[in-house]
């Protein structure tokens, strides 16, 4: 009896799934066009001040700069225009985004167990991504 039911509904509801799973989704997800341009600016700036903090490795350091470049991007990218017109582009709230999810991406990876060093690594990829990010220029 079982295999007579396997035979009788596996095959539609395979089609019925592949189906769904194809058409639903015809929008495309879109994501900001600056993300991996501050992804890179905090890898960069993450490994700099990773030398300098002598914390993890080279890897690790990119990884946590990133993380923080990321969400110092998404940080800025929740303000409405109207806040970003009105205040612009804080250095302090690019460098705190940047120092809380640096000593996050620390605590995932493990690599250097040292909060604050996390912490100095976020901060100063926050930072990059406020100085270099072209964003306040394009207005």
């Amino acid at each position: 009896m079982q295999n007579i039911l396997k035979r009788a509904f596996l095959p539609g509801l395979m089609a019925a799934t592949l189906a769904g799973t194809s058409l639903i989704p015809v929008q495309p997800a879109s994501a900001d066009d600056r993300v991996v341009n501050n992804a890179a600016i905090g890898a960069g700036a993450g490994v700099l001040s990773g030398v300098l903090t002598n914390c993890g490795s080279l890897l690790d350091n990119a990884f946590k700069g990133a993380a923080a470049g990321a969400a110092v991007n998404a940080a800025n990218g929740a303000r409405s225009t109207r806040a970003r017109r009105r205040n612009g582009r804080l250095p302090v709230q690019d460098i705190g985004v940047g120092a809380g999810a640096g000593v996050l991406a620390g605590a995932i990876s493990g690599g250097c167990r040292t909060t604050w060093k996390n912490g100095v690594n976020g901060a100063a990829a926050g930072a990059a991504v406020n100085l270099l990010d072209n964003r306040r220029r394009r207005r």
